[in-house]
């Protein structure tokens, strides 16, 4: 190997190593840490030097190259499993995509120039053409797909399987199809590598039209989920509403008896019936106790929402420390979704916890910010991942501007829910 081709493969093996982890770093919304590019680049050329000592084509460095990828993106970048293994087949596909359409080129226009000085200079302009053709198909693809954490990406098998199947054809091109070029091209290996360059660059329009089906139906999932969310509360407001209206119709039915009432007292009391007119006014305070609500925060919607909800928990210890400000921009419907989504998930966890269960609620006003707290009790098993009522609340949040922060301490799960009121 002569010294310009030891320099052209360095060049490829840190251009890739650069491409692969920055690619793979912006797919899943994370930063790559310097050292990753140094220990990939190594990985990278441990993997080549092997498989040209084997004689395997090629084909045994890619293989390793796609495994340390996955390392990197999994240890490194701490992705899930089929993130990271998505992330790094995808990043190998478009660089091998890439080697093979310069392969085709070179293929048909090159043989001319065997033993010409100008052939160095070409070989430069194809590495200089085959990184843009890269980073323009990584642009392509990142414009269409997002893996980061706080994107929903149910179902990425849909994706993984298409992209090996993709990546195993480009691969049996490269390493079947083409070979170093002869001196003199004939019409119909010209006719041959023309037709391996049209499947490639179908095969690429074949991923991004995936990519774009896959992003549609996550936008599917997303509108369903909204529709769910909004569905639920709904259903909610309209319970709460129902219970308004009868506490309403009973307050005003006191209010209408309450003459009567006194009446009664009066008489009691002339009459110098004492133990009577006590017993009777035990009566009647039972009676507004039971017109009023349990819990008292300010706002009427969510008294009776932790009225119903917390009344539900039966066996649930319920602590409410909360006092919502009277004006603020804080729509009810909002409000309604972050207390019965919180509530619900609460009450759900305290009866998996096999200790004490509790529900506590606070709030605390800084500033143009007010600060929703939501403890209970849990199990010790890891937790799940976020469900839809979760979801529903960071969307609430999101509409104020605010964050939805979760933390486990032990047996002790906290929901923290910031708003701006301003």
């Amino acid at each position: 190997m002569d010294y310009f081709s030891l320099c052209m493969d360095g060049l490829c093996l840190v251009g890739q190593s650069v491409m692969h982890i920055g690619f793979a770093g912006r797919l899943t919304g994370k930063k790559p840490p310097l050292g990753c590019f140094a220990a990939y680049l190594c990985l990278l050329g441990a993997a080549a030097s092997l498989s040209a000592r084997l004689s395997l084509n090629g084909i045994l460095s890619v293989g390793l190259g796609v495994l340390a990828l996955y390392g990197v993106c999994r240890l490194a970048l701490g992705n899930r499993r089929p993130v990271s293994w998505l992330a790094a087949v995808l990043a190998f596909y478009i660089s091998q995509l890439s080697f093979g359409v310069i392969n085709s080129v070179e293929a048909a226009v090159f043989p001319r120039y065997l033993g010409n000085p100008l052939l160095y200079l070409l070989l430069a302009a194809a590495m200089a053409v085959f990184f843009l053709l890269c980073a323009g198909c990584y642009a392509a693809v990142l414009k269409l797909l997002s893996l980061a954490e706080d994107r929903r990406t149910p179902y990425l098998g849909l994706l993984l399987l298409p992209g090996l199947f993709f990546f195993a054809a480009e691969l049996y091109i490269l390493h079947s199809a083409y070979s170093f070029f002869a001196p003199s091209l004939s019409l119909e290996e010209a006719g041959k590598h023309s037709a391996l360059l049209l499947l490639q660059g179908m095969g690429l329009a074949a991923l991004l039209c995936t990519l774009y089906a896959y992003r549609h139906l996550c936008q599917g999932f997303q509108a369903q989920a909204q529709l769910s969310s909004l569905a639920q509360a709904a259903r909610a407001q309209k319970v709460y509403i129902t219970e308004a209206r009868a506490r309403y119709e009973q307050t005003r039915a006191f209010r209408h008896d309450i003459k009567n009432h006194l009446s009664v007292l009066d008489g009691l009391l002339g009459g110098g019936e004492l133990d009577q007119c006590r017993a009777y006014l035990r009566k009647l305070e039972a009676a507004s106790e039971a017109l009023s609500f349990p819990y008292q925060t300010g706002n009427p919607v969510v008294d009776i929402l932790l009225g119903e909800k917390l009344g539900l928990a039966g066996e649930i210890a319920a602590e409410v420390s909360l006092c919502l400000p009277r004006s603020w921009e804080i729509d009810d419907f909002d409000l309604c979704v972050i207390f019965a989504n919180a509530l619900d998930n609460a009450i759900a966890a305290c009866r998996s916890a096999p200790g004490a269960r509790f529900i506590r609620i606070a709030g605390k006003r800084q500033g143009d910010f007010y600060l929703l707290t939501f403890e209970n009790a849990c199990s010790g098993e890891p937790l799940p991942p976020a469900g839809t009522g979760l979801s529903n609340i960071k969307s609430a949040a999101e509409k104020y501007r605010g964050a939805v922060l979760t933390e486990k301490t032990g047996q002790v799960f906290s929901l923290n829910v910031l708003l701006n009121i301003a």
